[in-house]
C-alpha cells in the first residue's frame, strides 16, 4: 500500500519506488528526490512534505516506534525520538518540494542509508491524516482500511492470524495491476504444499513461506508448479559465548569437528553452501578465496589437547525448537563433537527463549537462522561480535577497525576487502561460524504471469503480475 522510498531487486541492486534517486552529498548528508510521477491514489502529488511529515512522526515519543532507528539523524535522541511536541527534526529537511535532505549525526555510507532507511521509511500522505491527533494515531480506525496510497493495492479486509484481502489500486502511478484482487494467506508451513497442489496457493516466496524441508521433493514433482530456489542468504548461525568459552584453539576444534557438507546433503539435499564467517555467495563482498575450514576430527583432538580442554565438561547447546531440520543437524554436530572429547547438552527452547537467552549471554552455543542483508551486513555483524556486551562477547581491533572503515566507504572493492579482513578473523577465532547457508525454495502456479519468487525484489512489480 504504501511505497518504500528505495528496495533491492532480485539482483541486489538498488531500486527507486518511490524515490527515483537518492545520492550522498558526503558522509554525512544524503539526499532522496522523489519521483516526479509519483501521486497518491487521489490524485495529490507525493512530496517532500509528506516524507518529512512520517519522518517526524516515526520519531515522535508519542508514537513510540520500537524499531527506535532514527537515532543516527541530527536533532533525534540517542533512544531514537526527537522531543515532545516536536514540529521538526533538524537532520531531515525539505530541499524543494521533491527532494529531501537527511543528515546524520556519524558518518555513514550510502550503502548503509539505503538499506537501512530509504527501505524501512513508508511514507504516508500529510494532506489525509495531519489532522489526526499523534495520540490517537495509533488507534485511528484509518490505518486498518487505508482509502490513500501510493501503492498498487489497498487492503479491503484482513484477519491478522488468517488472511489479508487487497484490492487494486486503479489509479496507481506505476500502471494499473492487472491482478483485481491479491490475497495473503497466513498458514502453517506444513499446510503449503498441499495448498500449492490444489491451487488454493498461487505462490510462495522464498523466506516468507517457511516450506518444510520434507516437502521439497513433493512441491519439485508437481506439475502445476515450477519450483525457484533463492540465493543463499539465510546463515545457520552458530554462536559461542566466548567468556564461556575463550580459548580459540577449543573453538577452532568445535568448528574442524564437524562435517558440515555432509549435513549439508543429508539434511539439506545440498540446497546452500557451507561459508565461514557472515558473508555468502549471494553478496557483492564475499570472498571466495576463503576456504571453510574442512573436517578434520585428529586436528580437533590435537588442538583440544593443546589446549588442555577438560573433557568431563558439557556444553550447553541451545537451538529453536520449530527449526526441525536444525535439530537433526544439532543432533549430528554433538555427536560429532562427542567424538573428539567435547560434550554438549542440546536445549530445544522456542523462538522467544532462544532470543532472551542470546541477549542475557547466558550459554555455552546457540543456533538460530539468520539473515545478513547481503548488500549491507555491517549493523548485525558490529553488534553481534564486536561489542562487549553482544552476544558472544568477542571483541577484536581488526574486527573493529574494519567494520569502522566499512562506514566511511561507499567502493565496493574496498568494501569487500574489509569484510573478508572481519571473515578471515571469525574463521581464525570463531566466535562464531556457519553451519550451512540455506538456499529456500520458492514456488509459482504455472497460470501465472510475470510472477517469479525471489528472496528480494518479490513485490516491487507486483503491478505487472497476471493470471493465464
Amino acid at each position: 500500500m504504501f511505497l518504500p522510498l528505495m528496495e533491492l531487486d532480485s539482483d541486489l541492486q538498488f531500486e527507486g519506488m518511490l524515490a527515483d534517486s537518492i545520492t550522498a552529498e558526503d558522509e554525512h548528508n544524503f539526499l532522496v528526490h522523489i519521483d516526479e510521477k509519483a501521486t497518491w491514489s487521489d490524485g495529490k502529488p507525493v512530496t517532500a512534505d509528506d516524507v518529512i511529515y512520517t519522518a517526524l512522526r516515526l520519531t515522535s515519543p508519542v508514537i513510540g516506534n520500537p524499531a527506535m532507528m532514527y537515532y543516527v539523524f541530527v536533532g533525534v535522541g540517542d533512544e531514537g525520538y526527537t522531543e515532545k511536541g516536536a514540529d521538526h527534526v533538524e537532520g531531515i529537511t525539505k530541499v524543494d518540494d521533491k527532494t529531501v535532505r537527511f543528515t546524520t549525526k556519524d558518518p555513514m555510507s550510502l550503502v548503509t542509508f539505503q538499506n537501512s532507511y530509504a527501505r524501512y521509511l513508508m511514507t504516508l500522505p500529510k494532506h489525509v491524516i495531519e489532522g489526526i491527533a499523534e495520540e490517537d494515531l495509533k488507534s485511528n480506525e484509518w490505518f486498518n482500511h487505508p482509502d490513500v496510497v501510493s501503492g498498487p493495492f489497498r487492503v479491503t479486509d484482513f484477519d491478522k492470524d488468517h488472511y489479508i484481502s487487497y484490492e487494486a489500486n486503479k489509479d496507481y502511478w506505476k500502471g494499473a495491476p492487472k491482478i483485481d484482487r491479491l490475497n495473503i494467506k497466513i498458514v502453517e508451513g506444513s499446510q503449503l504444499y498441499a495448498g500449492l497442489k490444489s491451487g488454493e496457493i498461487d505462490v510462495t516466496q522464498n523466506t516468507m513461506s517457511a516450506i518444510p524441508m520434507e516437502d521439497y521433493e513433493s512441491i519439485e514433482a508437481l506439475e502445476n508448479v515450477t519450483p525457484v530456489y533463492g540465493d543463499p542468504v539465510t546463515n545457520q548461525s552458530v554462536f559461542i559465548q566466548t567468556a564461556n568459552v575463550p580459548d580459540p584453539r577449543v573453538r577452532q576444534a568445535m568448528l574442524c569437528a564437524i562435517d558440515r557438507g555432509r549435513i549439508l546433503d543429508q539434511l539439506m539435499k545440498g540446497h546452500g553452501e557451507v561459508i565461514d564467517g557472515f558473508l555468502s555467495s549471494a553478496s557483492p563482498y564475499f570472498d571466495a578465496s576463503i576456504t571453510p575450514v574442512s573436517y578434520d576430527p585428529e586436528r580437533a583432538k590435537a588442538l583440544l589437547a593443546e589446549a588442555g580442554w577438560d573433557s568431563g565438561k558439557t556444553l550447553k547447546f541451545y537451538v529453536n525448537s520449530g527449526d526441525s531440520t536444525f535439530i537433526n543437524a544439532a543432533s549430528v554436530i554433538a555427536a560429532q563433537w562427542a567424538e573428539v572429547g567435547i560434550k554438549a547438552d542440546i536445549q530445544t527452547v522456542d523462538f522467544a527463549t532462544l532470543m532472551a537467552t542470546a541477549t542475557s549471554r547466558d550459554y555455552d552455543v546457540l543456533a538460530v537462522q539468520y539473515t545478513y542483508a547481503p548488500v549491507d551486513p555491517y549493523a548485525d555483524i558490529n553488534w553481534l561480535i564486536n561489542m562487549e556486551d553482544s552476544w558472544t562477547s568477542y571483541v577484536n581491533a581488526d574486527v573493529n577497525d574494519a567494520l569502522s572503515k566499512v562506514q566511511v566507504t561507499n567502493d565496493t572493492a574496498e568494501t569487500a576487502k574489509l569484510y573478508s579482513i572481519v571473515d578471515k578473523k571469525v574463521q581464525e577465532d570463531v566466535p562464531m561460524f556457519s553451519a550451512y547457508v540455506i538456499s529456500s525454495l520458492g514456488a509459482v502456479n504455472k497460470r501465472l504471469t510475470g510472477v517469479q519468487p525471489s528472496v528480494y525484489g518479490f513485490f516491487n512489480h507486483v503491478e505487472q503480475w497476471d493470471v493465464k
